[in-house]
């Protein structure tokens, strides 16, 4: 698979660190410095066209003209942009993909997985089948109907480790990772890359995926440390501070209700360090008192997040792992070049004892 990512990926280097099409924390500065360093970087595409196109527009002029990175294959822009589908009308983006040709598309959480069909086959015949479709999955079974359903170019597989949104009902990737492969072997799809997806922020995690049978492995947490990362200055410090991330973040709905966010589908939830919401919320606080103290605590801005706080802070089990901000391209290069110097280390142990 090495073979079908570096065809279409030229610039990149192996092993393969991509950034997660985070919303907000996924800036141009992000994006452009993660492909520069030999990833592959993503924005959200968030659900207006006039935002994102600003967003591509400033990402494409951080290539410099001089540079290789500038266009990849048949013209394509050297980064990807990511959509939550349930929340995007695909006939206002479709001018976006036409006027923007990036690399790849990713695409996840539609309200129904026969939209991906459509997502992608409109994806290909603006782009001349020159952007590539990546599409995110959190089973077995949701794997095996997507590839049938739209045979994307590269299968996300998120396990429940993961920061953010994702599937309620899912396994970490070390069960769910080669049982996918496995299965997609089985099916008869064999030419698909798949890349590995939550609690992965450091060198050992990447070197883990690989051996779990991944080609390569996404990493959005980590990338909140970036000194690229446009989030706020409290929610960076809380990625920083928070340790044991097991038993410090916890999936639920909460964030989207204190947020106000409606149209998740219900099989959806998210993954944020516990704090005092989620403890009140324990308590029997209702959800309108629990809205309330959120945003009056909003006012305090970088104050409000810490151990006493309420703020909404995304962040996978991998947390404890962050020690400092890091400029982006830094990540990308102790994560790559550690995962391999781990394997080529293992690899020459075997041998000796041959």
């Amino acid at each position: 698979m090495a073979g079908l990512l570096k065809n279409a990926y030229p610039w990149i280097k192996l092993p393969l660190i991509v950034s997660a099409p985070m919303l907000n924390a996924a800036t141009p500065a992000l994006a452009a410095s993660v492909s520069q360093a030999g990833g592959i970087g993503f924005l959200a595409g968030g659900t207006k066209p006039a935002e994102l196109d600003d967003l591509l527009a400033r990402t494409t002029a951080l290539f410099d003209s001089a540079s290789p990175l500038r266009r990849g294959p048949n013209d394509t822009l050297p980064f990807g942009v990511g959509f939550q589908n349930w929340g995007c009308k695909l006939d206002a983006m479709i001018p976006m993909f036409r006027k923007h040709r990036v690399a790849a598309i990713w695409l996840f959480a539609p309200k129904h997985l026969s939209d991906f069909a459509s997502w992608a086959r409109e994806i290909r015949a603006v782009s001349d089948g020159c952007t590539q479709v990546w599409i995110q999955v959190g089973t077995v079974t949701e794997a095996l109907e997507v590839m049938r359903l739209a045979r994307p170019d590269v299968l996300v597989v998120q396990g429940t480790d993961a920061g953010g949104h994702g599937l309620r009902q899912s396994a970490s990737i070390i069960s769910l990772l080669p049982e996918t492969k496995d299965a997609l072997e089985a099916n008869g799809f064999h030419n698909v890359p798949v890349l590995a997806a939550g609690g992965i922020v450091e060198a050992r995690g990447v070197a883990a995926a690989l051996s779990l049978g991944a080609d390569g492995v996404v990493m959005g947490t980590r990338f909140l440390a970036a000194e690229e990362a446009g989030i706020a200055k409290g929610w960076q410090n809380e990625i920083i501070r928070i340790g044991d991330g097991g038993a410090t973040t916890k999936r639920s709905t909460l964030c989207d209700r204190l947020k106000e966010t409606v149209g998740w589908p219900e099989h959806y939830d998210g993954r944020a360090v516990t704090n005092k919401g989620h403890l009140d919320e324990e308590a029997g606080l209702s959800d309108a008192e629990n809205v309330r103290m959120y945003k009056e605590e909003l006012k305090q801005g970088d104050e409000a997040w810490g151990d006493h706080g309420r703020m909404v802070t995304y962040a996978g089990t991998g947390v404890g792992l962050i020690k400092q901000r890091r400029p982006a391209a830094d990540i990308v290069e102790e994560t790559s070049t550690g995962a391999l110097n781990i394997l080529q280390r293992y690899a020459r142990m075997a041998n000796s004892k041959l």
